[in-house]
């Protein structure tokens, strides 16, 4: 079916964020796959290497920019794929974080690690909407400084009005920034936490935890929304490699209301 047949995009720029993290930006051979929203995925197919889910992390159509960290055969191939490099696209795919459900809110957006690829948009389709949304306000968790995605992005929004505030596990040498768990900056937003829309991203012990302290907080549970990542391999339903508990992450996530996803992310091997 056409739907399960890889699109030909064509990489035309290559960006190094990290040292195993670059951004790809790809524009479409001929046909294109349609316009991704916030929080959906594509699978990206390296010919010959197999396909992996990537969240999107940006693009002005027709071009998309997807950010891939190396952890894998197909993920490195990725990586490693130079401007004029043809890869394959299928999607998008998945539910995303719904930012027409959140307007005329604070936005909260929390991101830990790669986390904020899939928020970047949320940042960018808000600066492009001013007046939609409150308060932007961005808290990000690295390991160290130079596993911090977008730093360079990060001060262009800063500029721009967004409240960024950044944490990381390990101070190097330096470093004159935060050191701690992300949760620790929450006690810094400046945002009406009753008012609030707050998506969060990142290893699933920090989305458990910072949920769990944006709704201490004040932030309605059912306005809190998670993206959540388990094996995706067809990306639409059929294999059933991303069940977690009742859902198939990929039709019915990757992007999830906390309250759903807080029983399941409690039991142990799920």
């Amino acid at each position: 079916m056409t739907h399960l047949r890889p699109v030909p995009y064509r990489v035309v720029e290559r960006r190094r964020e990290t040292r195993d993290t670059v951004t790809l930006a790809l524009e479409p051979v001929a046909a294109r796959i349609a316009d991704p929203s916030p929080g959906q995925f594509t699978m990206m197919y390296a010919w010959g290497v197999g396909e992996v889910p990537v969240s999107v992390s940006g693009g002005a159509k027709p071009r998309i920019e997807q950010t891939v960290r190396a952890v894998g055969a197909v993920t490195r191939a990725l990586c490693d794929a130079h401007p004029g490099t043809i890869l394959g696209l299928r999607g998008p795919y998945g539910i995303g974080w719904g930012l027409e459900d959140a307007q005329g809110a604070d936005l909260i957006l929390a991101a830990g690690g790669i986390g904020l690829a899939p928020l970047r948009p949320v940042v960018l389709h808000a600066l492009a909407a001013p007046g939609r949304y409150r308060r932007i306000v961005l808290l990000v968790g690295a390991r160290t400084q130079a596993d911090l995605l977008y730093p360079a992005e990060l001060e262009r929004w800063r500029r721009r009005g967004v409240h960024v505030e950044v944490t990381v596990d390990r101070a190097a040498a330096g470093w004159t920034g935060r050191v701690g768990l992300i949760t620790s900056l929450i006690d810094l937003v400046d945002a009406e936490p009753a008012r609030a829309a707050a998506f969060v991203c990142g290893p699933e012990v920090m989305m458990r935890l910072t949920a769990r302290a944006l709704v201490d907080r004040g932030v309605p549970a059912d306005r809190v929304r998670l993206s959540l990542e388990r094996n995706m391999r067809c990306g639409v339903g059929w294999c059933g490699h991303c069940q977690l508990g009742p859902l198939l992450l990929c039709r019915d996530g990757p992007v999830v209301p906390y309250e759903r996803a807080e029983p399941l992310m409690a039991v142990k091997e799920l």
